[in-house]
């Protein structure tokens, strides 16, 4: 039990500390900088649908599987943008339905919304230990967890900072950015019970959460590190972000 209740927290505590940089940037992130922390992010969640969600998926059941689940989790994303007005870290107009709620909530909603998956995909890995009793899926699910943590942190101060520019207070900011966040330990327990009750279904939530985490860096981190000059910068923490969360899947599962 407590090894699962780390699984599931290790996420949120990433969210958590990168929330607190408004503490220690009050300028906020330059302009390079955010582009190597959106371009990380983007590589440890490309490289963790790939080996901790989509090849597990492919070996407990078949490529069809996960591809159906993989667009099926695309699709569940792009439904979500489409109802749920849609705001960018770094865009001053909400895309969707107009909306009059303010852009600091439209934030904030975005974030929370794409934290899902990453939450359930950490439930799910935890799942697959769970069905088959092994403690090398655990292993696996470690390195997801800590992979997403990872690229938490950036995403922390990617939700934080804009509301220390648009005004708001430190404290505020911080409890605002980790607030984001607390969908993924909810999201790890419900897809964990839910997988573990009906384990025929985990290849397809398993490739269900890598399709949306897919959606996430296409639609929304790498558009933000490639805008303007020095998009190169971004690419270049995209490869680290990738390599890195490739070494602990390795090493861990």
């Amino acid at each position: 039990m407590i090894e699962l209740l780390v699984l599931f927290f290790v996420p949120f505590l990433g969210t958590m500390l990168g929330s607190a940089a408004v503490f220690f940037l009050p300028n906020g992130l330059g302009a390079k900088t955010e582009k190597v922390v959106l371009g990380f992010a983007s590589g440890v969640m490309i490289a963790a649908s790939v080996w901790s969600l989509l090849l597990p998926a492919i070996e407990s059941s078949s490529y069809y599987t996960a591809a159906i689940g993989f667009l099926l989790g695309i699709a569940f994303l792009l439904l979500l943008d489409f109802i749920v007005p849609h705001l960018h870290p770094n865009s001053d107009t909400p895309e969707g339905p107009k909306s009059k709620v303010s852009k600091s909530i439209l934030l904030i909603l975005s974030v929370t919304l794409h934290n899902i998956p990453e939450g359930m995909a950490v439930g799910a890995s935890a799942a697959v230990s769970l069905a088959t009793g092994s403690s090398i899926p655990m292993a696996s699910a470690l390195a997801l967890s800590i992979g997403i943590a990872l690229q938490n942190l950036p995403e922390g101060m990617v939700v934080s900072m804009p509301l220390l520019d648009n005004g708001k207070k430190k404290w505020k900011a911080f409890g605002l950015g980790t607030l984001s966040g607390i969908v993924e330990p909810i999201g790890s327990f419900i897809a964990f019970m839910f997988v573990a009750k009906v384990t025929s279904l985990l290849p397809v939530l398993l490739s269900f959460a890598a399709g949306a985490m897919f959606y996430v860096v296409v639609e929304e981190l790498i558009p933000e590190m490639s805008e303007g000059d020095h998009s190169n910068i971004g690419t270049v923490g995209a490869a680290l972000g990738f390599a890195i969360m490739m070494m602990l899947d390795g090493i861990f599962g």
